[in-house]
């Protein structure tokens, strides 16, 4: 047994060298812990379905210093671009260790009113395309020594979500596919967890009326909104070897929301 001193503790939530992939990275949730990836030292591959974004996502994490980073225009449901994202990734970098699916569309409708159209752009964006880019990934994953997937779902997976079921639904979808990934990869080395975000300050949420932003805030046992950069240190500790033994799991970061 190796005993724990300074050095070994920071060297537990080391990604130098390390390849991750973080979709929806170029905004919100997804840029903070590409930031925080980069700033641990990870080689960091955004994707956006945004071109424009992408690069600017790139210019920026670049800056930082630690990792370096590759923007690269992709939309998680189309299975084409997918490909593209994978190949783009090992070409650049020459292996692939850590997957965050962040990406989701927040399309919302009630029930009884649900269009066979959103419904399908739902599931494509928050469900196929997570499940698929590990696919494509997966000889990669299986590759590396350290793999790691982070399946970013919502504490909406657990609660009671009204008008937004599709979405909710779609999360509790990841969850269920975790926890299966977990077990079916195991025995290629690959870790597979889920982290499950409250009410976060980003442009999906703030997109919603005044007072129901306020209903989400009053909502935890915290009463605020988490800021993006508070779901780094969750993220990193799931993709690194500080999680070298926990897979299959959720890791709810939302402020006494859910247990509530």
């Amino acid at each position: 047994m190796i005993p724990m001193d300074a050095e070994r503790l920071r060297s537990l939530f080391d990604l130098s060298g390390r390849v991750a992939v973080v979709t929806g990275g170029t905004r919100g949730i997804g840029l903070a812990i590409a930031e925080g990836f980069v700033a641990a030292g990870a080689h960091v591959v955004v994707a956006s379905r945004k071109p424009e974004a992408c690069a600017e996502a790139e210019a920026h994490l670049n800056t930082l210093g630690g990792g370096t980073a590759l923007g690269v225009p992709a939309h998680l449901g189309d299975l084409d671009e997918i490909d593209t994202l994978v190949q783009r990734t090992a070409d650049t970098f020459g292996r692939l260790d850590i997957i965050v699916n962040n990406a989701a569309n927040p399309l919302a409708q009630p029930l009884g009113s649900l269009t066979s159209e959103a419904f399908a752009k739902s599931q494509d964006v928050n469900v196929r395309g997570p499940v698929f880019l590990v696919q494509r990934a997966l000889d990669h994953l299986t590759e590396s020594p350290c793999a790691s997937v982070v399946n970013v779902v919502s504490a909406g997976a657990f609660l009671f979500s009204p008008y937004i079921s599709m979405y909710a639904a779609a999360k509790a979808a990841m969850v269920a596919y975790t926890r299966s990934m977990a077990a079916e990869f195991a025995p290629r080395g690959i870790r597979v967890n889920a982290l499950a975000p409250g009410t976060v300050n980003t442009v999906m949420v703030r997109n919603n009326p005044p007072e129901f932003q306020t209903a989400m805030e009053q909502a935890s046992l915290q009463k605020r909104m988490a800021d993006p950069d508070e779901m780094v240190g969750p993220a990193l500790f799931l993709a690194s070897d500080a999680a070298s033994f926990v897979t299959g799991q959720v890791l709810l970061a939302d402020g006494g929301l859910v247990p509530r």
